[in-house]
């Protein structure tokens, strides 16, 4: 007898959308069947029009604990994430503090977890200049790769690498066949014109020009094909960089790219003098730029969406003085990583199939999951989501599980209400109430 069968007319599977009954057994997916089969399991669950596919997985998340707990946290993080549908989180090695560059404060960080997981969870590495003799214990203590930055980090504890910094380390990390994930922005000094307004949103944005990611995405593709290093860029921004980032894929380099919701739903146009809540790095741009994301996402030159979660509280993103030259850059959206892809993607003619792909099947390819995550298939780990594309929700501060209600979605209007959640076919979360704590693992 299995443990749970779910039975629904679009049921996501590597194959596309279809009716089908999925069978879960000890947490494991063990057969997808026809609609109409015959099956012998404890629970039915009955799921109508509403979609099942695998849970998702943001592989770009700030969680901030230890020592900036007061942003963030496992346990809003988290929490936030279940009710997103979001079964597994990669936290960055800053902001936290101490900064996760060495196996000591590795530790720290899991210590920090302890009945405070309510999704699953694992951690990159930080790649620090002198740190390279670090590495091999960050490795063999769990860490899913490494994260460096190619300019000011806005954390003093975790400096930005120089391409001597980069030579030294990513022989180490190609050596380990895990991936390097980077910051790309090589930035110059006096970037604010002295006549420039801190409450201008064009003057933050020209502050922070695509030229600053050209030139460090032309570095990496470098370095990349030099070393032959998983390069993983995060958040492109910059669409004058997809063109390079084709040539080297299609030169076969181990190079992948993620972008960000908010430079696919937002543009530049639209972001008011003043509105720091829109703060991040780099910029969100211009429509006609963040289409062009749009065309490389959908002909697969970006290969996915994460969210890259980045709170902080209400004092340092200065929203009553509105000064972008001062807050604090970094966008919070967890809880609504898929609404948000899904109300902007929906109006492009984007179907659920790449939902899946973007959230699900292509981030657990890079954090090295793709043969137990990311699908439902045979054999697979039973972390699933159901949801409802066609049902629309306004975000709200009541709804807002993270720790802070600042998000420049607030009050927006977005498809795709997430129903259920669940961790190896146990119900974690549904329609609105988290129904099981401390559910999640360290992965």
């Amino acid at each position: 007898m299995f443990d749970i069968a779910f039975r629904g007319n679009r049921v996501l599977t590597p194959e596309g959308l279809k009716s089908a009954v999925v069978l879960v057994k000890n947490g494991i997916i063990e057969e997808v069947l026809p609609y109409n089969a015959e099956i012998n399991a404890q629970t039915i669950t009955e799921l109508g029009e509403s979609v099942l596919m695998a849970g998702l997985i943001d592989p770009h998340v700030h969680i901030n604990e230890p020592g900036r707990t007061n942003w963030e946290g496992f346990d809003t993080a988290t929490k936030a994430a279940l009710a997103g549908g979001l079964t597994t989180l990669i936290d960055m090695p800053l902001n936290s503090s101490p900064v996760t560059t060495n196996v000591a404060s590795l530790e720290a960080k899991r210590m920090a977890t302890q009945n405070q997981l309510h999704t699953n969870c694992g951690f990159w590495g930080g790649l620090v200049p002198g740190n390279t003799a670090d590495i091999e214990g960050l490795i063999e203590n769990g860490v899913i790769g490494f994260k460096a930055f190619l300019t000011h980090s806005g954390i003093d504890e975790f400096p930005n690498v120089t391409e001597e910094d980069l030579r030294k380390a990513m022989p180490v990390i190609a050596r380990h066949q895990l991936p390097l994930l980077v910051h790309c922005e090589l930035s110059t000094e006096n970037n604010y014109p002295p006549e420039s307004h801190p409450e201008s949103y064009s003057a933050y944005l020209a502050s922070r020009p695509k030229e600053w990611e050209d030139k460090a995405i032309e570095l990496m593709i470098r370095l990349c094909e030099e070393f032959g290093c998983r390069t993983h860029i995060v958040h492109l921004s910059s669409s004058n960089s997809v063109e390079p980032i084709k040539k080297a894929k299609e030169k076969g380099l181990p190079l992948t790219v993620e972008t960000a919701q908010h430079y696919l739903y937002f543009k530049a146009e639209n972001i008011p003098d003043r509105g720091t809540q829109y703060k991040c790095a780099p910029p969100i741009r211009e429509k006609s730029n963040n289409d062009q994301l749009w065309q490389a996402l959908k002909d697969g030159i970006i290969d996915f969406v994460a969210t890259d979660h980045s709170p902080a509280p209400p004092e340092l993103k200065l929203l009553e003085e509105g000064n972008f030259k001062k807050a604090w850059g970094g966008i919070s959206s967890i809880q609504f990583a898929l609404p948000i892809l899904w109300t902007a993607a929906r109006d492009r003619g984007f179907q659920l199939t790449d939902i899946a792909d973007w959230l699900s099947e292509k981030p657990a390819k890079l954090i090295g999951k793709a043969d137990s995550l990311g699908k439902i298939q045979k054999g697979y780990t039973a972390d699933l989501l159901v949801w409802n594309p066609e049902k629309d929700f306004e975000v709200t501060e009541t709804l807002i599980l993270h720790k802070h209600k600042i998000t420049p979605y607030l009050h927006e209007k977005l498809y795709g209400l997430v129903e259920q959640t669940y961790l190896k076919g146990k119900k974690v979360f549904e329609n609105g109430n988290i129904v099981s704590l401390n559910s999640g693992e360290i992965v």
